[in-house]
């Protein structure tokens, strides 16, 4: 069965399959807080797995959820994925939390998709374009860290900052036209932005590290400290602030 399903088709459907056993599982009412939280993680986690060895076994694998197999490191195609990203609001009942499942190759995104399980949706970089019109004057943050940066960033450039959960699930707002960008520090690991900078550039959007840099992934360190996406237009004003605010501070 290893050549019957496309890349893409094979993306996709790791992203809606898992969506659908999350939400399965936190439909039924039987689990709640930590415990709901546990068996999302190990079950998406697990089925995902299986799917992937036996549809694509001679690739990598890279998970939040598995431990490390360093022999991804010399495979040109390797899987990045997190199969609940938003643990505490998947757990707590909210929306935004995501999956997010990314084939890189050469250290790029080649496939990626980010489902929002909750709203009914897939975000595909097979088929995605953000949507362009009216600035929305506003940039999402970390609902639980919200960088300084971001604040400053958005006082220079008359934006509200915003918070909310998963990092798909922000990188997603971007993409819908609800927010103008996406502003995170303080870290993060290839497994939150392997999938949305995948779907994210697909899209049109501009996406970088803070200090301009392209994303690589596959990696010996899975840690990314910062992400930026927006939309193009903003991109060099946005940048510019944020060496401002670094030549000021030290850091981002």
């Amino acid at each position: 069965m290893t050549g019957v399903l496309s890349d893409v088709r094979l993306t996709n459907l790791l992203a809606q399959g898992s969506g659908e056993i999350l939400k399965g599982i936190r439909g039924v009412g039987l689990l709640r807080d930590k415990e709901l939280a546990q068996a999302g993680d190990e079950l998406a986690q697990n089925w995902i797995a299986r799917v992937l060895a036996q549809h694509r076994p001679d690739d990598g694998f890279l998970s939040e959820e598995a431990k490390d197999n360093p022999t991804r490191l010399q495979k040109k195609r390797v899987w990045i994925v997190d199969p609940l990203d938003g643990t505490k609001e998947f757990a707590t009942g909210r929306q935004d939390w995501a999956v997010h499942i990314a084939l890189v190759e050469d250290g790029v995104p080649l496939h990626a998709a980010v489902g929002l399980p909750d709203l009914g949706v897939v975000f595909r970089s097979s088929e995605v374009r953000a949507v362009s019109g009216p600035f929305s004057r506003r940039i999402v943050v970390s609902r639980n860290r919200p960088p300084e940066i971001a604040d400053y960033v958005g006082k220079h450039m008359g934006l509200q900052t915003v918070r909310l959960g998963s990092a798909g699930a922000k990188a997603m707002k971007v993409l819908l036209g609800d927010v103008d960008a996406y502003i995170h520090s303080g870290g993060q690991y290839e497994w939150d932005q392997a999938a949305p900078v995948g779907v994210a550039q697909a899209a049109g959007l501009h996406v970088s590290r803070l200090d301009g840099s392209q994303h690589r992934f596959n990696r010996a360190d899975t840690y990314i400290p910062d992400l930026l996406i927006c939309r193009k237009e903003l991109a060099d004003d946005m940048l510019g602030h944020i060496a401002d605010y670094k030549a000021a501070n030290g850091r981002y």
